[in-house]
């Protein structure tokens, strides 16, 4: 049986108990999580080597999922434009159901083979593409599908599961599969499974992008002024990357027409703004690249 399937002897009684004895317990049952994804962290590592790579040479990261794993796919994909300012086609999702299955859950679907492959032959995947496989237990069909058929198109594959010995983690070029054991309630892998899917999406996007340069020290530099509180963020962010005061960063700002990059490298250097966009093109948009050749 499938650990993610699997009986829980700490919540064996779950419905006499209180609802602070409830709570304590799902909130202990959640820090084993961690640790668990501790333990997976150089296969992490590894496939956001796969993406840097992909990326690199004009590929795509496409998520593929079911039902929970689906929607976290989705929420980590739909936060990579605002954040680190991807096109939309550079990180896709292909879910179980389409997008109707984000807001109902419709479980069959997940055992549709023929779609998953189907699915991914649409998107004409490539040797530059990778795709990342997400099921809790391992076994989705459509989730396999896919992989199976990224595979065939040369594309890299990850699978990041929480079931040792499934059908995903043999699939897959680099498999991720966190072993946190069985579920507050049983089989409700969009519990400590959920939040262990979570985790390591949020570290493979993030990290990829950091090392693609769309992050500079720990700043976001792709922000978009979409309402008044990104742009309060997009000034102080060139306050603090360029070392000067927000009335300067605003000027430069505007200067810039609102590219961060460009504000803090006229900021930094002096350079007017063909200059600085020049000095930007050089390497290869990279701003830490810019600022050291500018020393």
């Amino acid at each position: 049986m499938a650990i993610t399937e699997s009986r829980n002897p700490r919540s064996a009684e779950l419905d006499t108990m209180g609802v602070d004895e409830i709570v304590k317990l799902m909130n202990d049952e959640d820090k084993l999580v961690a640790d668990a994804v501790e333990l997976v962290l150089d296969d992490v590592a590894k496939a956001v080597e796969l993406v840097v790579k992909g990326l690199s040479a004009g590929g795509r990261l496409v998520y593929a999922g079911a039902g929970t794993s689906g929607r976290l796919a989705m929420l980590d994909a739909a936060e990579c434009p605002p954040t680190f300012g991807t096109p939309p086609e550079m990180v896709q999702v292909l879910m179980a159901g389409g997008e109707q299955a984000l807001t109902r859950a419709q479980e069959g679907v997940e055992d549709d083979y023929d779609r998953g492959v189907a699915d991914a032959k649409g998107l004409g995947l490539g040797v530059n593409d990778v795709v990342v496989g997400l099921s809790a237990s391992g076994q989705a069909n459509y989730v396999l599908g896919v992989v199976h058929q990224a595979k065939a198109a040369g594309a890299a594959t990850v699978g990041i599961s929480c079931n040792p010995g499934s059908a995903l983690e043999a699939a897959a070029d680099v498999a991720i599969t966190p072993v946190v054991g069985p579920e507050v309630i049983m089989g409700s892998s969009r519990l400590k499974a959920g939040t262990a899917q979570k985790m390591i999406l949020n570290m493979i996007s993030t990290a990829s992008m950091v090392k693609l340069g769309r992050v500079y020290k720990d700043l976001m530099i792709e922000l978009k002024p979409a309402n008044s509180k990104l742009s309060r963020r997009m000034k102080r962010i060139v306050s603090i990357a360029a070392g000067v005061d927000e009335e300067a960063a605003t000027k430069l700002l505007e200067m810039a027409d609102g590219d961060i990059r460009l504000a803090v490298v006229m900021g930094v250097t002096d350079l007017d703004v063909e200059e600085a966009r020049l000095r930007l093109a050089a390497a290869g948009n990279n701003l830490r690249a810019a600022l050291e050749a500018a020393n």
